[in-house]
């Protein structure tokens, strides 16, 4: 199993939800097969089948199953079906019925033609990391993945979930990428992209399974063309497209691990979920920090420079403000940016430095749970002291003595 696409949702890191708690909390919207005059029906199924949890656990993610059925009555039948029944009400009455009688004739006969429909079921896999604060589902379309969350908040009393806010919009990071000739760290720039310009005209440029030009691309942009898709692979293990909502689409590992041929169907499947989630938890951080971590909702705006737009479509779903007080001080609380080390994360912050070899914001931010503001302002500090160097012309800073300074 490998999700196929990935619609991105973010819960608090980590979230205080057992797997007991959040089955009993589904079980109230669990999937019952549709009445002969239901159109849809929709609940959460069990991912491993009739008589397995709803939510199936592995190394600490959840795995979740939305099922939908639905029964498929084309419009052009009901119309034809109606245009008869109006043509006898003619000929009985000696007048056409009007729109409202129409109205009425085309519910009666949808009615009537329910119970003989043809019913499509379908699933959809959401998976939670409530460890790292990831909830995806897997949908191409954002309409259904809505569906999902529409059916979580109502499941889940209090739901925490938000949609993911990045620093950079993905079309921004995209185009500069191109521009620059330059992937970044961690990731490969594939061969399929859409450049789309910014004006009333729409018009776009596509590009499939074709090298992406440097000087091509560059007339593109100065022809006022902004990248809105592109594939990407991440650390030659799994390649996928980013398109502008921030929505990752035709996802596919590269890495097949080959399982054991006594291994049943139950171990199969824990080891590939396994697997999977944990690649994807890594990808996503990664894409996060390349996309200049993500939006502080309790910190000020300090930094004028950074594209801090949400990405287009991906408004809150529901925004929780909670300050937690972090020795004394909230996490979004800024300490002074003069290099001083009196921030009491200070030491931390260094050793999560030392420990990745990797001097970023996004890092920081994410392993303190931190603001944006006060990782940046710890990184600077960092920079006074010799631990790290200033940032390079690509945004990146190198270690180079953690060891040396300490608060």
């Amino acid at each position: 199993m490998f999700f196929k696409n990935l619609q991105i949702y973010r819960l608090p890191a980590p979230w205080a939800m057992t797997a007991a708690v959040l089955e009993e909390a589904l079980a109230q919207q669990q999937f019952t097969p549709a009445t002969s005059m239901d159109l849809v029906r929709q609940g959460w199924a069990a991912p491993r089948g009739t008589g397995a949890p709803l939510v199936h656990t592995v190394g600490g993610q959840f795995l979740l199953q939305l099922k939908t059925e639905k029964k498929l009555m084309p419009s052009t039948v009901i119309n034809q079906v109606a245009a008869a029944r109006a043509l006898e009400m003619e000929e009985a009455q000696g007048f056409a019925p009007g729109k409202k009688a129409m109205k009425e004739l085309k519910e009666r006969v949808t009615d009537e033609l329910l119970p003989r429909a043809f019913a499509i079921l379908s699933t959809t896999a959401v998976w939670i990391d409530p460890v790292n604060g990831w909830l995806v589902v897997d949908a191409a379309s954002p309409a259904k993945a809505d569906e999902v969350v529409k059916l979580l908040l109502k499941s889940v009393d209090k739901l925490p979930l938000e949609s993911l806010r990045v620093m950079r919009s993905p079309v921004g990071a995209m185009t500069e990428w191109l521009q620059a000739d330059k992937s970044p760290a961690g990731f490969t720039v594939d061969q399929d992209a859409i450049m789309r310009a910014t004006g009333e005209s729409k018009a776009q440029v596509a590009y499939k399974r074709h090298t992406l030009e440097a000087d091509d691309i560059r007339r593109h942009i100065a022809a006022g063309k902004q990248c809105t898709r592109l594939a990407m692979t991440w650390s030659d293990k799994i390649s996928f497209v980013l398109n502008e909502s921030l929505a990752i689409k035709s996802v596919k590992p590269l890495e097949i691990i080959k399982e054991s041929a006594t291994r049943n169907d139950d171990e199969r499947f824990d080891s590939d979920m396994a697997l999977m989630t944990g690649e994807l938890a890594k990808m996503l951080a990664d894409l996060v920090e390349v996309l200049g971590g993500e939006v502080d909702a309790l910190a000020p705006a300090e930094h004028p420079t950074v594209d801090a737009t949400p990405a287009k479509g991906h408004e809150p779903v529901r925004e929780q403000r909670v300050v937690l007080e972090l020795n004394g001080q909230a996490p979004g609380t800024v300490p002074p940016g003069d290099g001083s080390t009196t921030d009491p994360l200070y030491d931390q912050a260094v050793e999560v430095v030392h420990t990745h070899q990797r001097a970023s914001i996004s890092l920081v931010q994410r392993h303190l749970r931190i603001g944006y503001n006060r990782a940046s302002n710890l990184l600077e500090a960092m920079e006074a002291l010799g631990v790290v160097s200033s940032m390079t012309s690509n945004g990146v800073r190198d270690v180079l003595d953690t060891a040396r300074a300490r608060s």
